[in-house]
């Protein structure tokens, strides 16, 4: 299959939206781990960046839009439009990454 298009803007320049998938949506709750909470807090003493947290958000974001990719594949989608992301906290030791869009068809105009 073609690679899916995504993007958070509700159009797509240069394509014409032929059929609406409707709402596609995953989440991932990935674990903090003991050790990475230690150094986090050390950094954050020193009011530095949490790089450990940040690399836990961008691989959780990464492996949320893959899936929403799959899903709008098995629908027949070749793009997302509208894309959002939320993370939250879900637990003293679980963040939670959410994602969602509308899967749609498009061709070129």
């Amino acid at each position: 299959m073609e690679k899916v298009i995504v993007t958070n803007r509700g159009d797509l320049a240069g394509y014409v939206i032929l059929e609406d998938f409707g709402i596609v949506s995953a989440s991932i709750s990935p674990s903090r781990f003991f050790t990475k909470d230690i150094i986090a807090g050390i950094r954050q003493w020193f009011g530095k960046e949490m790089k450990e947290y940040t690399q836990m958000i961008e691989k959780a974001r990464e492996i949320v839009l893959q899936r929403m990719i799959k899903i709008a594949e098995d629908k027949g989608a070749n793009a997302i439009v509208n894309v959002r992301f939320m993370g939250s906290s879900i637990s003293a030791m679980s963040a939670e990454m959410m994602g969602y869009g509308t899967a749609v068809k498009v061709k070129p105009i």
